[in-house]
């Protein structure tokens, strides 16, 4: 079992705090995997096991817990001295009203530690952060890093074949089980079958299912490019079906907070400003992507576009598209402590291609550090912008 120490390390210094954990991710991205390696932590510091309650809501032996009072019930009679407790609730999200029960919990046991899975954003949202009152810690759980993949199949880590492999099939922990495309793309079908049926349809009573497909796969489509949805429009009343404006971002909204797709957005280099319009989309996982790809051959550059983009998100960055006078950067990536600045691009296969992608960095007057990446092996850096192979980046330890 990979040990996904990149989580860990974030997660350890908050395993005695009487902080609600949040772990948020999109579904099979190896939550459970890293609850079930947090309970193995803490047996090693010599924790009893009667003091690590464990509850999946994917297990049928759970299913009457799905009741929040008779959750509460549960967790209360298995608290019997004054030592501390850890409480582990996985895939919590499908107990209604499981905000009161955690809040509850919280204020009513001074010795317990309570870390809770969820594969949508209801666990983000308002009325959770209401009932919480920021007594909480939120941790992005994704998919395989490529630097994780490779420690888990042991394939080579800086062959080409390996890269393309990850793009295309996605980190999605369990699809590194299968070595047939096919068995690849069963597996894949039923993850994207449980999070459209789960987190989309039934929550939004959906009855054209066919519409919201066609959706899904302009967006698979255009991936990387800038939203419009003019464009979406258009595109489905070529295909025979019409949507509202409303309808259309209810729809993305509910992709979003199934942690299908991510949006992100705009910022305004000189005005230094977020803006809410001309946003983009990315795939959480392109193996997902991969499936409802129209295309037989992906396209190479925003597909690794994308793998930056997951990458920056899983390193902790805030991630936003650079807005220049005369154009954009592909990202600018934030902490408290740093700021970065990313182009991407499949090869730096020409001149043209080369003062293209360095030269975007000209319009930029702060001194943070600017990159290129691609698969070239050779190194173009200039003009203080830093050239590097985006396998030989994705290996790195940040």
């Amino acid at each position: 079992m990979l040990k996904r120490e990149m989580y860990l390390s974030r997660i350890r210094g908050f395993y005695d705090s009487d902080l609600v954990k949040i772990l948020v991710g999109i579904r099979r991205c190896g939550k459970s995997v890293i609850l079930k390696q947090i309970m193995d932590e803490l047996k090693e510091k010599n924790i009893d096991e009667k003091h690590i309650i464990y509850v999946n809501f994917e297990f049928i032996e759970f299913e009457e817990l799905q009741n929040y009072k008779k959750l509460n019930a549960y967790i209360k009679e298995k608290i019997v001295d004054s030592k501390k407790y850890y409480v582990f609730l996985d895939e919590i999200q499908k107990v209604e009203k499981f905000e009161d029960v955690i809040n509850s919990l919280r204020a009513s046991i001074d010795n317990i530690s309570i870390f809770i899975t969820g594969s949508n954003s209801k666990l983000l949202s308002n009325e959770l952060s209401t009932v919480l009152s920021g007594r909480y810690v939120l941790f992005n759980i994704y998919p395989l890093s490529y630097k994780e993949f490779v420690e888990l199949t042991k394939k080579p880590a800086k062959s080409e074949k390996t890269f393309w492999d990850f793009v295309k099939w996605g980190g999605l922990p369990n699809r590194t089980q299968f070595t047939d495309e096919s068995n690849i793309k069963d597996y894949l079908h039923s993850v994207f079958d449980s999070i459209i049926l789960r987190d989309v349809v039934e929550r939004l009573g959906l009855k054209d299912t066919v519409l919201f497909d066609l959706l899904l796969q302009y967006i698979v489509d255009t991936t990387g490019r800038q939203f419009s949805a003019e464009n979406i429009i258009n595109f489905l009343k070529n295909e025979g079906k019409s949507i509202s404006t409303e309808t259309l971002y209810m729809y993305l909204d509910a992709l979003c907070k199934a942690l299908m797709i991510k949006k992100i957005y705009r910022y305004d280099i000189h005005g230094k400003a977020i803006l809410k319009t001309l946003n983009k989309y990315y795939m959480t996982d392109l193996g997902i992507a991969q499936i409802k790809n129209n295309n037989f051959e992906i396209n190479k550059s925003f597909a690794i576009e994308n793998v930056v983009y997951n990458e920056l998100l899983e390193r902790g960055y805030d991630v936003y598209i650079g807005k220049t006078k005369n154009g954009e950067i592909d990202f600018i990536a934030t902490t408290t402590e740093e700021k970065l600045y990313f182009q991407v691009t499949y090869l730096l296969e020409s001149n043209e291609v080369q003062n293209r992608e360095f030269g975007v960095f000209k319009e930029v007057e702060d001194n943070y550090p600017k990159y290129v990446l691609s698969l070239d092996k050779a190194n173009f850096s200039r003009d203080g912008v830093i050239h590097k192979n985006i396998i030989d980046w994705l290996l790195e330890t940040k």
